[in-house]
């Protein structure tokens, strides 16, 4: 069922996002109402260090005010090619430069309202640069076992979604391959 965009309603516009409000027409003729959150998209990074380990990041996370543990992920300058992305983000977050990134997959975070897409990435072949945070930023890089990481979602110490997926995404159809 495809609908026709009838009116969009930019409410803000921010740097990293820009709230709008479409009316749609369906093809009975009602007229229904999204809100949506427009996102340029993201990369997220599963970094793999020369022992097998992997690099998580405490993350302090504002929005939900909390610490997590994430994989380091970054946001998509507009036109950038997501490769390039993981790259930087990876060096800003964790001071590791990959020398190898393998695309694992991508997907929406919360199609529901908002437009953001991840593309995920495996690192490897790792070599260990300076940091670069951003301004604000508040990040401790927490290398564990892969194995370790999979327990820690199974006991609910990483609740975020972009971290579940990618590393179960991993698990499930390129672990062998590595």
């Amino acid at each position: 069922m495809s609908h026709r965009l009838i009116e969009k309603q930019v409410i803000y516009s921010g740097n990293k996002i820009t709230l709008e409000v479409h009316r749609l027409e369906d093809p009975d003729g009602r007229v229904v109402k999204r809100e949506v959150c427009v996102h340029n998209g993201a990369v997220v990074i599963l970094p793999f260090l020369p022992d097998g380990r992997v690099v998580l990041i405490r993350n302090r996370r504002y929005a939900v005010g909390q610490v997590l543990v994430e994989l380091p992920a970054g946001t998509l300058e507009k036109g950038e090619d997501p490769m390039n992305c993981a790259g930087r983000e990876l060096q800003e977050e964790t001071g590791y430069l990959a020398r190898r990134l393998v695309p694992i997959g991508s997907f929406f975070s919360s199609p529901g309202v908002l437009s953001e897409k991840l593309h995920a990435f495996a690192a490897y072949d790792l070599e260990k640069v300076e940091a670069a945070l951003e301004e604000g930023e508040e990040i401790e890089v927490m290398p564990v076992r892969f194995e370790e990481a999979l327990d820690m979602i199974a006991g609910g110490e990483i609740a975020d979604a972009k971290t579940i997926a990618t590393l179960l995404m991993f698990d499930r159809f390129h672990r062998a391959r590595r």
